[in-house]
């Protein structure tokens, strides 16, 4: 028997099912992903569509702008949640590596849902969702200069951005060098900053909408654009 040709062949076979893992990873976070709660919520509470109004983005913060704090809460909540179950199931499956495709997933299945004809939401939650489960450090670290800039500025987009900037090289500055990590911190980083390339250009013009989180007023007007 060529013994080269059988290392090769098993060689090859532990690729394919290293793939073969990594796509179902994938899969399994890009369906729990696309189940976008804002948009049903916004169905099934106030049988309207979010993506009609304010920045016609299906997420937490227009959920805020438009419904209120209770409405932008259960988006929260799902939204985290759904990527959390996802990850989980898919360490089981893959370990590490499926943990973060899966997170990654997540993130793609939230912003092009294929339920809700893949207009979905920017995928803020999804991807604190993905770091909490991977990296609970490097959650703590962004969260905290995602509030930071928040609270002190009051644009959720600033924080996003900042923090989806961030997070590839504290990450890397956190000890992890693996390749999956790498490939999907740096995905998921880059796809939310792609969403909010509207929200940066009105930062930079100064037309942004400031977060309004400490006023009587709960629900704000339909026609503000925002986050």
């Amino acid at each position: 028997m060529d013994l080269g040709l059988f290392l090769n062949t098993e060689g090859s076979i532990h690729v394919a099912v290293l793939i073969i893992l990594g796509v179902i990873c994938l899969a399994l976070g890009y369906f729990f992903g696309g189940v976008n709660c804002a948009i049903i919520f916004s169905r099934l509470i106030y049988k309207d569509d979010i993506r009609k109004y304010g920045s016609k983005n299906a997420g937490m913060t227009n959920m805020l702008r438009t419904y209120g704090k209770g409405a932008a809460a259960l988006t929260l909540v799902g939204d985290l949640m759904k990527t959390v179950i996802a990850v989980l199931v898919s360490r089981l499956i893959f370990g590490e590596p499926g943990a973060y495709i899966a997170g990654l997933g997540s993130v793609i299945g939230h912003i092009y849902p294929c339920y809700f004809g893949f207009k979905g939401g920017k995928g803020v939650a999804a991807v604190a969702a993905m770091i909490l489960c991977t990296n609970p450090l490097c959650f703590v670290i962004l969260i905290s200069i995602f509030l930071i800039l928040v609270l002190g500025y009051k644009y959720v987009s600033l924080g996003s951005v900042m923090a989806m900037m961030l997070y590839p090289i504290i990450l890397n500055r956190l000890g992890e060098l693996d390749i999956v990590p790498v490939v999907c911190s740096f995905a998921a980083a880059i796809l939310i900053i792609f969403k909010h390339r509207e929200n940066i250009k009105r930062l930079l013009n100064g037309t942004e909408n400031k977060i309004k989180l400490f006023t009587k007023k709960d629900v704000v007007k339909k026609e503000d654009k925002g986050e």
